[in-house]
């Protein structure tokens, strides 16, 4: 966890299995994390109402309420609006995670999973999380983040966001229910329109689309 040393982030689990919330809590701690943990969509809201964490990994199918419900909302609250949330669900049809992706999640782990997958969407995400603290204050920002809205189509957004996450084309063709070579046209218009000649500077401004 050497580039996200410089603060410990907390994480929140939200999941109804007690042995998959028990495992994932450890390999997360043994990561050096600070994590805790709810058993249902209620006492998760309760958790962040009471503490506001980094990042939530909440599952879907849950009793008192359910994982869409809650993270409808956490988005809908400006204060909760820069956490990090990541769907872990053992459903994995597609048009469930067309679903989550496009309400806004930042990613969808299916069950199961392995601890290095795990580790591999935190990490991500996190670090993202962490370039934007330290630019979203700047003029410049703004400005991009100004700009970027008023060049993007809501599908070429969808795109770049996936983009950002290290999606292949075919991850976000299946995820978008389209074509990988619609897919391919949305990475071209991107590129010629954001003046990106390579993918680090995609993934510059996927960070910056995440704030709209």
């Amino acid at each position: 966890m050497n580039e996200l040393s410089e603060r410990t982030y907390t994480i929140l689990i939200i999941e109804d299995d007690p042995s998959y919330r028990g495992n994932i809590e450890m390999i997360l701690k043994m990561e050096g994390f600070r994590v805790r943990t709810a058993a249902d969509g209620r006492s998760g809201l309760a958790s962040v109402r009471e503490e506001v964490p980094d990042l939530i990994l909440c599952d879907i199918m849950m009793p008192e309420m359910d994982g869409h419900a809650l993270f409808d909302m956490l988005k809908n609250n400006v204060l909760f609006a820069e956490v990090a949330f990541i769907y872990v669900t053992a459903l994995a049809d597609r048009a469930e995670q067309r679903r989550a992706m496009a309400a806004g999640a930042d990613d969808y782990l299916t069950k199961p999973f392995t601890a290095e997958e795990l580790l591999a969407a935190v990490t991500g995400r996190l670090n993202r999380l962490r370039i934007l603290r330290h630019s979203a204050g700047t003029p410049s920002f703004h400005k991009e983040l100004v700009w970027l809205r008023e060049q993007l189509t809501p599908r070429e957004h969808e795109v770049l966001l996936l983009v950002g996450k290290g999606d292949t084309s075919r991850q976000i063709a299946d995820r978008l229910g389209i074509s990988i070579k619609t897919v391919e046209i949305h990475r071209s218009n991107l590129m010629n329109k954001l003046d990106a000649n390579n993918a680090a500077t995609l993934a510059r401004w996927a960070f910056i689309a995440e704030q709209f």
